[in-house]
């Protein structure tokens, strides 16, 4: 399952309004974020859409996207399996409190180096 998506975008903030006009007949709402660095909107369901700012350090690509696993162990198996099928080190697995209590991931790089992601959060999962 897709946690959450994020693209870069090169104005933040009309990028901001732009998807709350656009997203308000969809019923989604903006959820968080950190000034002048992303937003996040609720999409539902536990379901992440994220705007950065092209702008942000460590905005490396101008796509991500993170898939749920459904236990650390799993985040790992992913994490070894990408690796031996091409993929380029971008964070190896173990806890990212930064984002949650309990968010655990690891990011990789894919052939066309876009950022992907493998978390699992014992809350949100």
């Amino acid at each position: 399952m897709i946690d959450h998506v994020t693209i870069s975008v090169s104005d933040l903030e009309q990028s901001r309004k732009f998807y709350e006009q656009a997203f308000r007949p969809l019923g989604y709402k903006l959820a968080f974020g950190e000034q002048g660095e992303f937003c996040a909107f609720d999409l539902g369901k536990g379901f992440l859409f994220e705007i950065c700012s092209s702008k942000t350090k460590g905005a490396l690509t101008s796509f991500h996207i993170a898939f749920r696993a459904p236990s650390q162990q799993k985040v790992h198996e992913f994490y070894d399996a990408a690796l031996l099928a091409g993929a380029k080190d971008n964070g190896s697995p173990g806890p990212r409190p930064q984002y949650t209590e309990n968010y655990y991931a690891c990011f990789v790089h894919d052939p066309d180096g876009h950022n992907i992601e493998v978390m699992f959060d014992k809350w949100g999962s």
